[in-house]
């Protein structure tokens, strides 16, 4: 299990860029938690590069991430990669039992709703967003509809922090994978 085949695997599964780089978001979020929580950076970011990496094939919730984690099973991924990969989901009901477990949950909505944050900003970089930016942002019904805020919330306190530190390391974490994301500014028309 190394980066270079989670990333070829990624791509095999996953055309669309915005899923791609919302992978990038997450893989670089976890490796951020990874370094806070004594995690593998390795490890948690092949977790966040390949959580929904069968998404785009299988949106329906019978079938994603089941029929992702069936073929990471096939190719030999531990076991708790692919239990943090299944208990990222609610629907599945599965208790998040390892650090790893709970940071796949908190960062998944926060990683999107962050970077649909950035992309509204005039520089659309991530090194402009603030906390309080995205707190405001998020008492905004419209803003990013789809982002489910009380998933943001539950998953600041399932690893024990408050909103705002949780906040602020995932925008730590975007930042230092700005340019491969496309959210460093460089890209403005």
């Amino acid at each position: 299990m190394n980066r270079d085949d989670a990333l070829a695997l990624l791509h095999e599964h996953t055309k669309t860029d915005s899923l791609r780089k919302h992978a990038l978001g997450v893989e670089a979020a976890m490796r951020g938690y990874a370094t806070n929580l004594g995690g593998d950076p390795e490890v948690w970011g092949i977790v966040g590069l390949l959580h929904d990496f069968d998404y785009e094939a299988t949106p329906d919730p019978k079938d994603h991430p089941m029929r992702g984690t069936a073929i990471l099973e096939e190719r030999g991924y531990p076991e708790d990669v692919i239990y943090a990969i299944k208990s990222h989901t609610t629907y599945l009901g599965l208790e998040r039992r390892s650090p790893m477990d709970k940071a796949l949950f908190a960062v998944d909505e926060l990683v999107g709703f962050i970077v649909a944050v950035a992309l509204v900003r005039p520089s659309r970089s991530v090194m402009d967003v603030k906390v309080s930016s995205v707190k405001k942002k998020m008492k905004q019904v419209g803003f990013a509809r789809a982002v489910l805020r009380e998933d943001i919330v539950e998953g600041a306190e399932s690893l024990g922090l408050s909103l705002d530190d949780h906040i602020h390391t995932t925008i730590e974490a975007l930042k230092g994978a700005a340019g491969e994301l496309g959210l460093d500014g460089a890209e403005q028309g």
